[in-house]
C-alpha cells in the first residue's frame, strides 16, 4: 500500500511493530497512542505508609453481618482482595458487626468502597456506633460522601479521654444508611481494624501525651491484661528499660495474637 503524501514507512524488524515517519519524527503505534491503563495499587498491600506502627487485629473479632447474598459474606469481606464484597439482601439499614473477645483500643478503622465496580450498591452514608455489647451502644461517628473509590477512614477523633484521638470498645457497628441512587443493597469490599503496635519504636510527640494522660484507668487495664507489665512509673514499665538495665519481656508475657 502507497504511504500518504509526506509520509515514509520504515519497516519494522521481525517482533517489533511498525512505526511511521513524519518530517524525521517517529509516530508511535495505535496501541502506544492509546495507552495502557496504569496498573491498579493492591489496597492490601503490605509496604501502605498509613500503617506504620500498626497491626490489625480483625482476627481478635467475631464479625456478624445482618444480611448476605450466598456466598457474599463475612468471609468474602474479610479476604485480602478486592475483588470480592459483602453484598447485603434485605431492608435497610445493613449492619456490620465487629465483636472483640476483650478490651481493645483502636487506632485506625477503614472501609474499602469502590463506585467504579459497585454504582448503586455503594454506601454514600454510614454510621458507626461502639460499647460493651448491643446494649450500650453509642454512636462515635458518621461518614457521608459521594462515588468514593478507595480506602474510606473512620473519623475517631475525639473519641479517647480528653478528647484524644482512639477508640476503646468490645464492640463496633457500622450502619449502612444510604447508598448511591437510592440502591436497596449494598457493597463492601473490605474493612479494617488496627491497633498500635508497642513492638514497633515510634518518636514522641503530641499525641503521645495525650495517649499518656488518659488516666490510670488504662494503666489499670494494662495491668489486668499483662501482669507485671507495668512498673516503675506511669507510661514505663520494667521492659521499657531494656537498655538501663531492665528486662527483656518473654513472648508468654505478650498480649495474644489470634492468626
Amino acid at each position: 500500500m502507497a504511504a500518504p503524501l509526506g509520509q515514509q514507512i520504515i519497516m519494522a524488524e521481525p517482533g517489533t511493530p511498525d512505526r511511521i515517519s513524519d518530517g524525521g519524527s517517529e509516530v508511535p503505534p495505535t496501541e502506544a497512542l492509546e495507552g495502557e491503563e496504569e496498573e491498579e495499587l493492591d489496597p492490601f498491600r503490605d509496604d501502605d505508609p498509613t500503617l506504620h506502627a500498626l497491626r490489625n487485629i480483625n482476627s481478635l473479632a467475631s464479625w456478624t453481618v445482618s444480611t448476605h447474598k450466598p456466598t457474599c459474606g463475612v468471609p468474602a469481606l474479610l479476604a485480602p482482595t478486592s475483588h470480592t464484597f459483602w453484598q447485603s439482601d434485605g431492608p435497610q439499614p445493613h449492619t456490620l458487626t465487629i465483636h472483640f473477645f476483650k478490651l481493645v483500643h483502636i487506632a485506625k478503622l477503614r472501609i474499602l468502597l469502590d463506585f467504579r465496580k459497585d454504582e448503586s450498591y455503594t454506601p454514600t452514608r454510614m454510621q458507626f456506633l461502639a460499647g460493651t455489647g448491643h446494649h450500650d451502644l453509642c454512636e462515635f461517628g458518621g461518614w457521608e460522601g459521594a462515588q468514593p473509590v478507595g480506602w474510606v477512614d473512620v473519623p475517631l477523633v475525639g473519641t479517647g479521654q480528653n478528647g484524644g484521638r482512639g477508640l476503646r470498645a468490645f464492640l463496633v457497628q457500622v450502619r449502612v444508611l444510604e447508598n448511591h441512587q437510592n440502591g436497596k443493597d449494598t457493597h463492601v469490599r473490605g474493612v479494617q481494624v488496627f491497633a498500635r503496635d508497642e513492638r514497633v519504636p515510634r518518636p514522641r510527640g503530641k499525641e503521645d501525651s495525650e495517649e499518656e494522660s488518659e488516666g490510670s484507668e488504662e494503666d489499670g487495664m494494662q495491668d489486668l491484661e499483662s501482669p507485671g507489665r507495668r512498673a516503675g512509673g506511669k507510661g514505663k514499665s520494667l521492659f521499657d528499660l531494656r537498655g538501663l538495665g531492665g528486662l527483656d519481656e518473654p513472648d508468654w508475657m505478650k498480649d495474644p495474637v489470634l492468626r
